[in-house]
């Protein structure tokens, strides 16, 4: 008797042990996550279960940011954007953006008009608003002083109005004194950012920005240059909040 007994609980185990593996693989990741490990055998397939923290499905959210742009040669650009959207999907999501920009001269400017005594072609932007559909397919985390920071990684596509100003039509007339007038334009606008959750209701996020149109280039002998594709690209900087 004292002999089967270790033997009838080694059965029991290897029972089972059986039982879990003829039963495992119809079991299903929470986030449906499946690995292949066809290095280790072409009929092993490994489902990985994570918890996603920050759920986004039937959630607003809107956030403020700075923003610096980094298509004018010839001018410092700053400003902010104001975004507002909601996610009727944990992976897509409908927003509304609006950017405010602030231009001037810079030494590259100051240095072409003290040497050669010339205005370049400029064309600043003013301001521009738009909307754009979101998908955020990749989530994830990162642990760092001992604290784990989740985040989404996300990208945007849509349409935008972009309110601008140019001095087209008289930097290349040595006669006429330069003058900028306003211009708008309708484009495409896209992005791909970073929202790193704070919180449960607060993000912090980092988004390279770009806004394509279609505008002419400089007048030469009262004929106005031919149109061209442009892009205006922004960093932005920006705290949100969700709910």
């Amino acid at each position: 008797m004292r002999n089967s007994l270790p033997r009838n609980l080694t059965i029991l185990k290897t029972t089972m042990v059986l039982l879990l593996l003829a039963v495992g693989p119809t079991l299903r990741a929470a986030e449906d996550d499946l690995y292949k490990f066809l290095w280790l055998d072409p009929d092993k397939q490994v489902y990985v279960l994570q918890n996603k923290v920050y759920k986004k499905r039937n959630s607003f959210y809107g956030s403020l940011g700075y923003l610096s742009g980094n298509s004018n040669e010839f001018q410092d650009t700053s400003g902010f954007q104001l975004t507002t959207g909601f996610y009727f999907h944990e992976e897509w999501a409908l927003e509304l953006f609006y950017n405010s920009y602030s231009n001037s001269n810079n030494d590259a400017f100051e240095s072409l008009q003290r040497v050669n005594g010339s205005v370049p072609f400029i064309r600043k932007v003013d301001s521009s608003y738009g909307a754009m559909a979101i998908w955020s397919p990749f989530y994830g985390k990162v642990n760092t002083f001992n604290k784990i920071f989740y985040f989404d990684w996300n990208f945007g596509l849509g349409v935008t109005k972009i309110n601008a100003q140019t001095n087209a039509s008289t930097v290349a007339n040595p006669n006429t004194s330069d003058q900028f007038q306003t211009e708008s334009y309708t484009g495409v606008a896209y992005k791909t950012g970073l929202r790193f959750h704070a919180s449960e209701h607060i993000h912090i996020g980092i988004d390279y920005f770009r806004q394509s149109y279609q505008a002419p280039g400089p007048t030469l002998n009262n004929v106005p240059g031919s149109d061209k594709w442009r892009h205006n690209s922004d960093v932005i900087f920006s705290v949100g909040f969700s709910f």
